[in-house]
This record gives structure tokens, C-alpha cells and sequence, in this order.
């Protein structure tokens, strides 16, 4: 038997690396398909709210008064809101520490039959104008002086 020429065996190679490279990402497509979730604001879910038990997430601002704890402590009840529409939401765990009424949040869970979203997981978002705690009540003077003094 012959050996291919140079030529073929060049090509052959292009072959077999263009086939594992589309390989390599129909693979890595099909794993990823399951973990992929959808961004919805209030007004999104409820014009057009996922399946039952979909992961998605909700994302939108903590409607003032609407925060209430469970007597066991660690259960959050409260409203997401975006101007236009409202989404209730129930939490069990440690909520963020930047997790407070007109905030923004964004939710990871999944909606119930009755409406209402249930969240594994809260992200907090603050402003642009974030202050840390420490700084909140001291003057811009004073602030300023405690960052230099840290960064001594």
C-alpha cells in the first residue's frame, strides 16, 4: 500500500480537528443548555411568566414596606418591583447585607403556581454612590482622612 502524499495527509488533519472541534462544542453546548437561566423584570413576568418551576431570575428593586420576616428568622418576604408591575417573593436564608427595602436585588429561583417567586438565591446591588457603613456618618473631610489613614 502506498502512503498518502503530504497533500492528503495535511488535509485529512484539517478534517479530523474541524470534527473535533465542532465536537467540542456541540458538547459543550449540550451540557451547558440546562444551565442557562433567563433574566425577567417584574413587568416580563408578568405579561409573560416562565413555566412553573423554571429557573430564571428576577431582578428589579425592594418595594418600601414590603419586607417582612417569618417568626423562624431566616424566611424573607417581599415585593420586586419595576414602575410598571409587582412580583412577590419569598427567601429562606442569610439575606445580603446591602439586601434592604428600595434596593435593587436580583433573585435567582423559580415561580409557583400561585404566583408567587421563590428565590434560592439573593444578589444585592447598590448604587454608583455606595458608602461603606463606617464612612456613612462622618463628613467628605473625615472620610477622606480615614482612606488615606488605610492606605498608609
Amino acid at each position: 500500500m502506498t502512503a498518502l502524499k503530504a497533500k492528503h495527509q495535511r488535509l485529512v488533519l484539517v478534517i479530523v480537528a474541524l470534527a473535533a472541534l465542532i465536537g467540542a462544542g456541540l458538547l459543550a453546548a449540550w451540557a451547558l443548555r440546562n444551565q442557562a437561566s433567563y433574566f425577567y423584570v417584574p413587568s416580563a413576568m408578568v405579561d409573560d411568566p416562565p413555566a412553573t418551576g423554571q429557573a430564571v431570575r428576577l431582578g428589579g428593586m425592594v418595594q418600601e414596606g414590603s419586607l417582612q420576616t417569618a417568626a423562624d428568622g431566616v424566611t424573607v418576604r417581599f415585593v420586586v418591583g419595576d414602575g410598571q408591575a409587582r412580583v412577590p417573593v419569598q427567601f429562606s436564608g442569610i439575606v445580603p447585607d446591602l439586601f434592604v427595602e428600595g434596593s435593587g436585588v436580583v433573585a435567582e429561583g423559580a415561580l409557583r403556581a400561585d404566583g408567587t417567586f421563590l428565590a434560592t438565591n439573593l444578589l444585592a446591588k447598590h448604587d454608583e454612590n455606595y458608602m461603606p457603613r463606617e464612612l456613612q456618618d462622618m463628613s467628605p473631610a473625615e472620610a477622606r482622612e480615614t482612606v488615606a489613614e488605610t492606605q498608609e
